[in-house]
């Protein structure tokens, strides 16, 4: 089945896309729960993506001083390697693509390095040295 993504739009949902970001960034990757939930989460746009009507994935974007954001791509272990953060990335540039205030801002990302693949098939390149960010090794990607 192939799978899906779409904007978030209630509280059930968002529940469901904040267990998924606990369960692959807090238990999975060992982050600090209080770097993982910022001061973002109201003005950040949030999608949730499904494998066989199973929310399996997330990610958010947002407008930052520098652009665009986009961050949290999260898919549970069972779902990966089947399409579901390519929906996502997909989603989320087509959401920001019909924002009119997203024209002509720079869209950027934090990508974990086993990401940086997934990224790059949608255009993102990488930008400076990579970097740690919750112990976990990053590279600051731009869509050129």
């Amino acid at each position: 089945m192939t799978p899906t993504a779409e904007k978030i739009t209630d509280k059930e949902s968002l529940q469901k896309a904040f267990k998924i970001r606990e369960t692959v960034f807090v238990v999975e990757q060992g982050v600090d729960s209080r770097d993982e939930y910022d001061g973002f989460e109201e003005s950040s746009f949030h999608f949730l993506a499904k494998l066989n009507g199973k929310a399996v994935g997330t990610a958010r974007w947002r407008f930052t001083d520098k652009g665009i954001k986009l961050e949290r791509f999260a898919v549970l272990k069972e779902a990966r390697g089947k399409g579901v953060g390519q929906a996502l990335v997909k989603a989320v540039l087509e959401d920001i693509s019909s924002v009119p205030e997203s024209k002509g801002k720079t869209k950027y990302l934090h990508a974990q390095l086993d990401a940086v693949p997934l990224y790059s098939k949608f255009g993102f390149e990488k930008v400076g040295e990579m970097f740690e960010e919750c112990n976990i090794k990053h590279f600051k990607m731009e869509l050129a």
